[in-house]
C-alpha cells in the first residue's frame, strides 16, 4: 500500500497526501522514500503550485518511533541524511508550496511544513519541535528554518521546552499564515494554490527566488538580487500577454513562456 499519493487539481495544482492514518502519518523509511519520489514527479510535471496534507487527524506526527527503536546508530544517521535531502528538495522546488496542517505536526512533521513556503492550519492543529523531550534535537532543518520564520528567541523557547502550540497561537506567533475551521482547511489551501497557479509561472518562480535568496543577504545586496530576478521576466511571452490582456480588458492566459 502506498503511503504517499499524488493528485492533480485544476490542471496546475499538485496535491501530495501522506497516507498512514493508522500511524498519524509518521515518517517511516517507506513514506520518506515515496515522498521523495513524489516530489521529483512534481518537479518534472507542469504543476505550478504544490499542496501537502495528511489523511485522518494528523498532518504528520514526526518520525516513526516504533521503527526508529529497531534502527542501529548507523541506520539513524542514514535516515537523518535522507530526510534532510528530502526536505531540501521540497524547499528548493521552483514552484510555491503550501503545507495544509490538518492535525498533529510534531518533530519531522513540522520540519516538513517549515520546508514549505506557506503554512495554513486548522483550528485543531497541534504542532511543535518536541525532539528535546526524546533526548535529541530537530535534525531535518527545524533549528534553522524555525528561527528564520519566528525569530531566534522564540525558536529557542519552543525547541528547548518542546513546546506544543495549538491553532490560532501559531498564527499570532507567525508560524502559519491563516487558521481555518477543520472542514475548510483543505479547500482553502487548494483555493490559494489555484489562485497562485493563475499568476505568471515564471514571475512567481522569480519572486520566490528573490525572497528566498534575498533573506540571506544584506539589504543593498538583496535589492540588487531582486533586480536580477526581475530581469528574468522582461523577455517572457507571459509579460507581453499580460500587457495585451490588460489592453483588451480580459484575463491573461499564461503559459510559462
Amino acid at each position: 500500500m502506498n503511503t504517499v499519493t499524488l493528485q492533480t487539481h485544476h490542471t496546475y495544482v499538485a496535491l501530495i497526501e501522506l497516507n498512514r492514518p493508522e500511524a498519524k502519518n509518521a515518517i517511516s523509511i517507506q513514506l520518506l522514500a515515496e515522498l521523495r519520489e513524489k516530489i521529483q514527479e512534481v518537479k518534472k510535471s507542469k504543476a505550478r503550485t504544490l499542496v501537502i496534507i495528511g489523511t485522518g487527524d494528523a498532518f504528520c506526527s514526526g518520525a516513526d518511533l516504533k521503527e526508529r527503536k529497531s534502527m542501529s546508530d548507523l541506520q539513524v544517521k542514514q535516515f537523518l541524511k535522507d530526510i534532510n535531502l528530502c526536505f531540501s528538495e521540497l524547499a528548493n522546488l521552483s514552484i510555491p508550496t503550501i503545507a495544509a496542517i490538518n492535525g498533529f505536526a510534531f518533530g519531522g512533521g513540522l520540519e516538513m511544513a517549515l520546508a514549505c513556503d506557506i503554512r495554513y492550519a486548522s483550528e485543531s492543529a497541534q504542532m511543535g519541535l518536541t525532539e528535546t523531550k526524546l533526548g535529541i534535537i530537530p535534525g531535518a532543518g527545524g533549528t534553522q528554518r524555525l528561527s528564520r520564520i519566528v525569530g531566534e528567541s522564540t525558536a529557542m523557547e519552543w525547541i528547548f521546552s518542546g513546546k506544543k502550540l495549538i491553532g490560532k497561537e501559531t498564527m499570532v506567533r507567525g508560524l502559519v499564515s491563516q487558521v481555518f475551521d477543520p472542514d475548510h482547511l483543505r479547500e482553502s489551501s487548494l483555493a490559494l494554490a489555484r489562485e497562485i497557479s493563475e499568476s505568471a509561472p515564471i514571475a512567481v518562480s522569480a519572486a520566490k527566488k528573490a525572497v528566498r535568496r534575498g533573506m540571506e543577504l544584506p539589504l543593498e545586496s538583496a535589492l540588487e538580487w531582486e533586480r536580477l530576478c526581475y530581469f528574468e521576466t522582461i523577455g517572457t511571452k507571459d509579460r507581453v500577454e499580460a500587457l495585451q490582456a490588460f489592453a483588451e480588458k480580459r484575463k491573461p492566459n499564461f503559459k510559462g513562456e
